[in-house]
């Protein structure tokens, strides 16, 4: 099997992110960030998903830097993916102290977000990495009143479902095979 790796670099006026991940991993991560949350976030991403993650994310304010960081990600997994077929589908459902979250995920190029999410920014996140990743992805709070409970729960949920969806299979799942852009 070829290995599933991307390695980018996503500079504009505003940012400066560098993303090297591997799918087939096992949950390293090295992220340098001066937005802790965003940092512990990602951390828990790649730890959850399995996949060795690292990131450098610096820029002019904390919503350039999170939506670029996320935007990052998404491109890096997609590179990563390539065409080879994978489960395709997965879900979650994940506890946390007060929070309960689902996340839904279809790796299938329909990008489409819908996230219950407590912070503006990380609800960004969340669009912004489906969105360029080109995958379908549903995240619904089913209960919760600690918002850093709620969004990280979210985050281990991706990751998990990640997880699971990115998983080789011999043949690819779709009634339509494969998609063909001419």
């Amino acid at each position: 099997m070829t290995a599933r790796k991307a390695k980018l670099e996503r500079s504009t006026r505003e940012t400066k992110i560098k993303v090297d991940l591997n799918i087939d991993g096992s949950g390293k991560f090295e992220v340098k960030s001066d937005i802790q949350f965003l940092k512990h976030m990602c951390e828990t991403l790649a730890r959850y998903a399995d996949f060795d993650l690292k990131l450098e994310a610096s820029g002019d304010n904390e919503h350039h830097i999170i939506e670029d960081a996320a935007i990052a990600i998404g491109s890096a997994l997609k590179q990563a993916l390539g065409d080879a077929p994978v489960e395709r589908t997965a879900s979650c459902i994940l506890p946390m102290d007060d929070a309960l979250v689902m996340v839904a995920i279809d790796l299938v190029d329909r990008p489409y977000c819908e996230a219950d999410c407590p912070d503006p920014n990380y609800a960004h996140f969340f669009r912004s990495f489906a969105m360029s990743a080109g995958i379908t992805l549903h995240i619904v709070e089913i209960r919760g009143f600690d918002d850093h409970h709620i969004i990280e729960a979210s985050f281990k949920a991706l990751g998990k479902s990640l997880n699971a969806a990115t998983r080789p299979r011999k043949a690819l799942l779709s009634t339509k095979d494969a998609v063909r852009v001419n």
